[in-house]
């Protein structure tokens, strides 16, 4: 039996972060309800045709899901609704600010009709506040949060190459959904969440925020090289470039002396601390490039592994697909899509006892009929 099996979440979502909050209850075995608007559901449904018709970032967000069009704009979808959250334990939501409110199902409304009920909001910035009815995706979360102003290189800035803010929030909103969970077991009583996306990425933006508060700097952009730490990013070798990065002073004599085979450089007072690696980044860094760019990376990433430094190539999309550890891990499975089978990576949750429930990614409306006549029959 999967751990949420037995509850009912219904999801008046789009886009990506309230979707992959469900997604992952799903995951678990929550039966979740899908709302979608008439003529084209989901906004997301149209991002691309990347999968023989079905969007990428729908097939990844979706799986496992049941979808319900209903209208409410009418009067009819918006009982329909009602009966809904009625026999449901969790409603997840991220309409544009004060949709849900004005259809009749804000806080306020509902734990006075559905008091057991778990209310959840993701939104761009919270509730309150002078950027409460902004819209809000992710390229403008990580541009409000400060994230891009640390992302890419000196000369450029750059935003995060997957969806970082909508993640964090699905995140923090499916963990928080948890808590509720275990909260009404003892109470009885329902619980109000609410998820911002600035505030998620704020959270993870608290260590160069330390730094400005504590020594007044800012850390800069710096590319594939870590701002804060050195050596700490991608270097070049003969054929391509290797990831690395020391943590520690310890490792940093391992280096040294075990892959740049000079232990005088880890007692040298310009780079004997982090501190003063970082004040001398250009010089250090421009002899570890001659070093590794007489190697090749196969070669670098051996000598690095024996001196105990962590390492990584730099993959591409397809070197991911091709993983071995995904591979020798058995990740990869399928799912159902209406245009056929896809391959999906497992969630990493990894619980023993209870393996995910990869279930078929819905046609628009699919399972209307299903739903609405299970409604009438309860009625």
């Amino acid at each position: 039996m999967l751990p949420l099996e037995g509850l009912r979440v219904i999801a008046l979502e789009q886009a990506v972060a309230a979707p992959f909050c469900s997604r992952q209850l799903a995951d678990l075995g929550a039966d979740v309800i899908k709302i979608e608007r008439p003529g084209e559901g989901d906004l997301a449904r149209g991002y691309d045709g990347a999968l023989d018709g079905v969007s990428a970032y729908f097939a990844w967000l979706n799986r496992g899901k049941r979808s319900v069009v209903l209208d409410l704009k009418s009067q009819a979808g918006l009982d329909a609704l009602a009966q809904l959250l009625d026999g449901a334990d969790v409603f997840v939501h991220n309409l544009v600010p004060g949709a849900v409110e004005r259809l009749g199902f804000g806080w306020d409304e509902v734990r006075e009709r559905f008091p057991r009920l778990i209310w959840v909001s993701i939104s761009g910035y919270g509730l309150d506040g002078p950027y409460a009815q902004k819209k809000a995706y992710d390229l403008l979360i990580q541009a409000e949060s400060g994230v891009i102003s640390l992302t890419g290189t000196p000369d450029s800035a750059a935003k995060v190459g997957v969806s970082v803010a909508d993640i964090a929030s699905g995140l923090y909103g499916h963990a928080s959904v948890l808590a509720a969970l275990i909260t009404r077991g003892r109470s009885g009583r329902g619980e109000r969440i609410e998820i911002s996306m600035l505030e998620c990425l704020s959270e993870w933006m608290m260590p160069p925020v330390y730094t400005y508060l504590g020594q007044g700097r800012t850390p800069g952009r710096a590319g594939l090289r870590h701002n804060m730490i050195v050596p700490y990013g991608a270097y070049a070798c003969q054929d391509g470039q290797v990831m690395l990065a020391v943590q520690s002073e310890r490792e940093w004599r391992s280096f040294c002396a075990g892959v740049l085979g000079q232990p005088e450089l880890a007692t040298d007072t310009r780079y004997s601390s982090n501190e003063a690696r970082l004040t001398n980044r250009t010089e250090i860094e421009t002899e570890i490039e001659r070093v590794f760019s007489e190697q090749s990376r196969v070669r670098v990433l051996e000598r690095l592994e024996r001196a105990g430094i962590a390492s990584a190539f730099v993959n591409a999309v397809a070197d991911v697909v091709d993983h071995p550890q995904l591979h020798a891990r058995n990740r990869w499975t399928e799912v159902e899509t209406e245009a056929g089978t896809i391959p999906a990576l497992l969630p990493p949750h990894n619980l023993l006892s209870a393996p995910p429930r990869m279930g078929r990614v819905p046609a628009l409306g699919e399972h209307t009929a299903e739903v609405l006549a299970g409604l009438e029959s309860s009625a």
